[in-house]
């Protein structure tokens, strides 16, 4: 092997090691999502073709496969990821995945001359910040292990929803996306789905704080900072 080989080799080796490892694989809508995260994480990302995921039968059968241990969801926030992620929650082993959001934000990817008919931002366009984040609870730790191995001791609950305002109420779906909001979630979140997302991303204790502070401001409304 010459010495500039060596080296190229040697560069590889060291960028890889700043990438934070993730075992669960990843799927995304598009390759561009894809090129992000590879980027910023040592994993397995999957393309999902964006809607032609609901004809083909080969990545669906993949996907089914990938899902043995867990699999990460990561889609956009507009309807289209919405309903992306629906087709694959319908598919897959509920026990299996793992839904994971993105906040939304107004404005168009660098690569494009304009911004998608949604006028948001995609996984593509997320900052490494926004992106470590949204996955911290899998990255692998120096013990091998990650966030999202260790089942929260004390869960937030559908009956805290209901007691805290966030389901079964006239101002729900407005509390629900207060919250979601905060936490760096996208609006027009389900129950059930910011429910499961809070429980990979916040503990009780961090739950009843952002509660409080719903409850204290006027209006209910939760979009300060923390």
């Amino acid at each position: 092997m010459s010495a500039r080989r060596a080296m190229r080799e040697a560069e590889k080796g060291e960028q890889k090691e700043m990438k934070k490892r993730i075992a669960l694989p990843i799927i995304v809508e598009g390759k561009y999502d894809k090129i992000t995260l590879d980027s910023i994480f040592d994993a397995r990302v999957f393309v999902s073709g964006g809607f032609g995921v609901f004809n083909s039968k080969e990545k669906q059968a993949l996907f089914r496969r990938l899902s043995g241990e867990g699999i990460i969801l990561l889609l956009d926030s507009d309807g289209g990821g919405v309903q992306i992620r629906s087709f694959l929650n319908s598919i897959l082993p509920k026990d299996k995945i793992y839904n994971v959001y993105i906040p939304t934000v107004l404005g168009k990817e660098r690569r494009k001359s304009r911004p998608s008919r949604s006028g948001v931002l995609g996984v593509e366009g997320m900052s490494p910040e926004v992106l470590l984040q949204a996955l911290a609870p899998f990255i692998i730790d120096g013990d091998g292990k990650a966030g999202c191995e260790m089942p929260p001791a004390d869960p937030i609950t559908k009956l805290d929803f209901y007691l805290d305002g966030l389901s079964g109420g006239e101002r729900s779906a407005e509390r629900r996306d207060n919250m979601a909001v905060k936490l760096g979630l996208p609006r027009g979140m389900t129950a059930n789905a910011l429910l499961a997302a809070l429980n990979i991303i916040i503990t009780r204790e961090d739950y009843k704080a952002c509660v409080r502070e719903l409850s204290s401001n006027d209006g209910g409304s939760l979009c300060e900072d923390m």
